[in-house]
């Protein structure tokens, strides 16, 4: 696989039945993490741990930073955040895949310079399966 373009890993919402892009992102981030369980015992060998296989809690963590650009999509995370809704988000990987699946906005940040623009930052945790499709 060749060097891919950041701003191609793109996240999306789905709204109306479509997914449009969330606009005005200069960073995302996608991150997948497993719980392990536990099961050492007192004869496990040299004491070595040893983990359930399959067992634990699978999560997905989002996350963007950039400006608001466009009133429609601004005024759509506004909503969302505040009525703490869990709706279907896709991240779209360069030459990998998609990952599609229920987030919940879990923050969204606004900040700004006096001499610059404001910029916003949000973050969004899985609430359900994911379902993951390769290019």
């Amino acid at each position: 696989m060749t060097a891919q373009k950041g701003k191609d890993l793109l996240l999306k919402l789905e709204e109306g039945g479509s997914f449009v892009t969330v606009a005005g992102l200069r960073s995302r981030r996608i991150a997948f993490n497993a719980e392990t369980v536990d099961t050492t015992h007192a004869e496990s060998v040299d004491r070595w741990r040893e983990l359930l296989d399959g067992a634990g809690v699978k999560r997905a963590s989002l996350s963007g930073r950039g400006l608001f650009v466009d009133a429609t999509s601004d005024a759509l995370l506004r909503e969302i955040f505040f009525e703490g809704a869990v709706r279907t988000w896709r991240v779209v990987i360069p030459d990998f895949g998609t990952v599609t699946g229920p987030f919940q906005i879990t923050s969204l940040e606004f900040a700004g310079e006096h001499n610059g623009e404001v910029t916003f930052e949000l973050a969004l945790e899985s609430a359900g399966a994911l379902a993951f499709a390769a290019t």
